[in-house]
Parts: C-alpha cells; sequence; structure tokens
C-alpha cells in the first residue's frame, strides 16, 4: 500500500462529495458543528463552539502536514449543504491497512444514507485502488447508533479495548474494534448501498 498525505484526495457520486478539510472550512462547518452540543459526546475532539472547531480544523490540516491523519469534509449534494467530516488514519503502509474515523455528521444529515455513499467511496479507494488488506474501525463502547452502522456496512467485531481512551469530561472510554478485509470486500462492495439492510 502506498498512501500519499501529499496527495489531494477528492471522492464524488451522485450523493457525497468528500475532499481535504481546510482553514476557510470554519465557515461551511460551523452551522452544523455548533447545533447540538451532544454531536460528538464519545469522541476525545469536541466541535460544539466557534473556538473548538477552529481548533478541530487547525489540528486536522495539522496532522495531515505531519502523515498523522488525512481530515475530510463532507458535502451532501442531495441536501446542497455541509453535512460533517471524516477521517484516515492510523496509517500503515507497511502493513497495508489503516483506519476510517472520526467521522461526524449533523443529525439531519443521520440515517439518510449520507454515511453509506461515504463509507463506500472511503473503502473503494482504500481497497480497489491502494491495495489495502484491512480497513479498521474504533468506536466508543457506548455509541450504539456508530456500531450499528459499521455492522450494516459488513464491519466484524473484533474486541474490546477497556480503558481505552480519556475523554474531556475525564471519562475513560472502552473503545470497540472492527475491520474489514480485502478478501470480504468484493462481496460486500455490492450490498453496501442497500439500504433495507
Amino acid at each position: 500500500m502506498n498512501f500519499s498525505f501529499e496527495q489531494d484526495l477528492v471522492f464524488e457520486n451522485e450523493v457525497a462529495l468528500l475532499r481535504p478539510i481546510r482553514e476557510d472550512d470554519l465557515e461551511n462547518l460551523l452551522p452544523v458543528a455548533t447545533k447540538d452540543t451532544d454531536l460528538l459526546q464519545y469522541s476525545p475532539f469536541p466541535i460544539f463552539t466557534e473556538d473548538l472547531l477552529q481548533t478541530y480544523i487547525e489540528r486536522a490540516i495539522e496532522n495531515r502536514r505531519d502523515k498523522i491523519r488525512y481530515t475530510f469534509v463532507v458535502f451532501d449534494k442531495k441536501a446542497q449543504e455541509y453535512a460533517g467530516s471524516t477521517s484516515f488514519l492510523n496509517i500503515s503502509n507497511q502493513d497495508d491497512r489503516l483506519e476510517i474515523g472520526g467521522t461526524w455528521y449533523g443529525k439531519e444529515f443521520q440515517r439518510t444514507g449520507l454515511n453509506r455513499h461515504c463509507k463506500y467511496l472511503l473503502l473503494e479507494y482504500v481497497f480497489d485502488f491502494l491495495g489495502a488488506s484491512r480497513v479498521e474501525f474504533r468506536i466508543d463502547e457506548r455509541n450504539g447508533p456508530s456500531r450499528i452502522a459499521v455492522e450494516k456496512i459488513g464491519g466484524k467485531y473484533e474486541g474490546t479495548l477497556r480503558s481505552h481512551t480519556l475523554l474531556p469530561d475525564g471519562f475513560r472510554r472502552n473503545t470497540v474494534c472492527y475491520s474489514i478485509l480485502d478478501a470480504e470486500w468484493e462481496e460486500l462492495k455490492e450490498h453496501i448501498l442497500d439500504y433495507k439492510k
């Protein structure tokens, strides 16, 4: 696998457009990020104020520069609105694997099919273009909707990392781990956009 942080990756289909996050996305994401203070209740990086969102964006840009994480802004083409963000992280070219995570969407964009389309675009790139062997997902154990979403696209539960991540409120979350392997992708990609699942 040869993931490049230097390349400006843009993924698009009839529902979603994903592109690298930029400084001027503060204005684009502010309405959705500040609408609900619980939007990222399970995340170590809250975004519910302008200052917090600014820090989030600055950190995302810095992480890409430091080759730690590659963050996208998500645009919902049907609603014609910016919906949230998602990322590639824990990237290991040597081991042919990475994680898809740091995903958040405003409440009005949840359960609309947008997430499935975004995941499809990201997985297609990782497996079909990069030739990865494995994609990982790590989720707060308490985050039922995110766990269900990953399971519905074919993520296999692998275990729980106990007392794994310290959250801003001092709580130590348990992190559940899921994965999709390259051998599973060929069958999964035929059904990943099936909303009846």
